[in-house]
């Protein structure tokens, strides 16, 4: 038998959730029938798996070791271990098969508490793994959280905005049920205000709004803009996603017989490769970007100061000014991510150097 202390980390969540997570490679029928037959109890009482957790709740597991690791993906089996207090901890075998010290060197960290972790990620990192081996910034994220003395080993944190690879910026990660919800629900509702730097080819006279309708071509990891669903449609598209894109130009710059632009941009909806794919749309492909850019131009990039990615960054983020879940240090609070070294060159080289937004 095994005896679970619910922590803060997972409160809030029914039963049956939570049981699905721990013994996240068993079917909900095998859970539901290990509820009915009394096999998983709630407070040492028969449970219908609907019940709403509470910290300090216990969660009764009358299996063996082996049937738990059998109906675990990791294979492991959580022991309890008490601490020098009356309180226990549950502490896995392993969690992850990474064994780095620091698994966020090199990592900029911007803020964090128990709930929310705010990173600035380097170019060529990975948010979230594309293969097997991958050791991208969410493995690093769950590494991290495991080498904390205050941590519960039934909770995986992870990370809740993504950005691609040669994207560079803030990345918000949950660090607790609480915070990955909080995060999730600000994203979806949008009242977390994202902010992106970026270098254009062109000369962008005035702020502007741009939408338009975006699917993706697998085939390719590209995606394609449509100005209008009647385009889309024509084009023999059933289901594209809307998207909005506002940005406003903060200096003029101009290079081997061409202009630049310096942009803010606030990403209002968040599709893949948005930001990316919609300047291309309307004449103004992000330099460096192997995808959507112009090759003459990222030539002459690569040539004159060894660019080899998009200088797309995302730079700023702003908290709402009154949310109930949010705790009240983070409301109306704006975090800034600085821009990576040569990033900050080639702007110096294109711009003058007193223009905002550097």
């Amino acid at each position: 038998m095994q005896e679970i202390q619910i922590s803060t980390a997972n409160e809030g969540q029914r039963l049956n959730k939570f049981l699905g997570k721990y013994l996240d490679n068993a079917p909900q029928s095998f859970i539901y029938k290990m509820l009915r037959k009394k096999n998983i109890k709630w407070n040492g009482k028969k449970a219908s798996g609907n019940e709403i957790l509470s910290s300090g709740d216990q969660i009764q597991i009358y299996m063996t070791d082996e049937t738990i690791a059998k109906f675990r993906k990791d294979g492991t089996v959580p022991v309890i271990q008490k601490k020098e207090t009356d309180n226990s901890e549950v502490i896995p075998h392993s969690l992850t098969t990474s064994n780095r010290k620091n698994p966020l060197i090199g990592i900029d960290i911007l803020y964090e508490d128990e709930d929310i972790l705010i990173l600035n990620k380097p170019v060529g990192m990975l948010s979230q793994k594309a293969d097997a081996d991958d050791y991208s910034i969410n493995e690093r994220i769950v590494d991290y959280y495991q080498m904390k003395k205050e941590k519960d080993a039934l909770f995986v944190p992870s990370v809740c905005n993504r950005l691609d690879r040669n994207t560079s910026g803030i990345l918000l990660a949950g660090m607790s049920l609480n915070g990955s919800r909080m995060l999730s629900r600000m994203l979806k509702d949008r009242t977390l205000d994202k902010f992106y730097i970026t270098i254009v080819l062109g000369k962008i006279e005035k702020a502007s709004t741009i939408k338009g309708f975006l699917t993706k071509k697998a085939a390719h990891n590209q995606v394609v803009i449509y100005s209008s669903k009647e385009d889309a449609y024509a084009d023999g598209i059933d289901k594209p996603a809307f998207i909005e894109t506002r940005y406003e130009p903060l200096a003029h710059g101009f290079f081997q017989n061409m202009d630049f632009t310096l942009l803010k941009v606030k990403l209002v909806t968040g599709k893949t490769h948005q930001i990316r794919a919609h300047l291309c749309s309307v004449g103004h492909p992000i330099i460096g970007d192997g995808k959507y850019g112009r090759k003459s131009v990222n030539a002459i990039m690569k040539k004159e100061f060894g660019l080899r990615y998009q200088l797309l960054h995302a730079y700023e983020i702003t908290f709402p000014k009154d949310d109930p879940d949010l705790q009240q240090a983070l409301c109306g609070k704006v975090f800034r991510a600085p821009l990576p070294i040569q990033f900050e060159e080639i702007q110096r080289k294109l711009f003058d150097d007193n223009m905002a937004g550097a």
